[in-house]
C-alpha cells in the first residue's frame, strides 16, 4: 500500500453522465490508501448524493461546473464540492422523521440525511459566489 497522500482537483460539468467517472476516481484512490470496502460503499453513496444534487438543482435549467477537491491518506478522505450555482446549504435541511410510516413522510431530504449519517464531518460555506460543501470520512 502506498501511504503517500493523494491530492487532486477534478473539474467537470455538473451533469449526471459524469458521475461514473467521478466515482471511479474516488474508489480507486480510496482503495489505494487502504480504505475498507464498507467505507468505500458509503463514500460512493455520499459523493453520488452531493454530485447529483448539484447537477440537478444548482444551475436550474442550465449546466454549470463543479470542482471536487480530494485529499486521501491512509487514515481517511476529505472531499470538497464547489459550484457557483444557486446558494444552498443542504445541512440546514431538517432531518426527516424516519419513525413515521412511509405514507406519512415528506418527500425529499433522505439523501442528505444519509450523508450526515455516513460521514464523520460535514461543513458548508458560501464564499465568493461559491457553494462549498466539505465532507470527511476516516477509516
Amino acid at each position: 500500500m502506498d501511504n503517500k497522500q493523494i491530492r487532486r482537483e477534478l473539474q467537470m460539468e455538473a451533469r449526471r453522465d459524469r458521475l461514473d467517472g467521478l466515482l471511479d476516481v474516488l474508489r480507486s484512490d480510496a482503495e489505494q490508501q487502504g480504505c475498507p470496502t464498507e467505507k468505500i460503499v458509503s463514500l460512493e453513496i455520499c459523493a453520488e448524493e452531493i454530485f447529483v444534487n448539484i447537477a440537478s438543482y444548482a444551475y436550474g435549467n442550465k449546466t454549470g461546473e463543479v470542482l471536487i477537491t480530494e485529499e486521501v491518506t491512509e487514515h481517511g478522505i476529505s472531499l470538497c464540492f464547489q459550484d457557483c450555482g444557486i446558494p444552498y446549504n443542504p445541512l440546514e435541511k431538517a432531518d426527516p422523521d424516519t419513525t413515521l410510516p412511509l405514507e406519512e413522510r415528506q418527500v425529499g431530504g433522505l439523501g442528505i440525511y444519509m450523508v450526515k449519517s455516513m460521514m464523520d464531518s460535514l461543513c458548508y460555506e458560501y464564499v465568493d459566489g461559491y457553494n462549498c460543501l466539505t465532507m470527511k470520512m476516516t477509516w
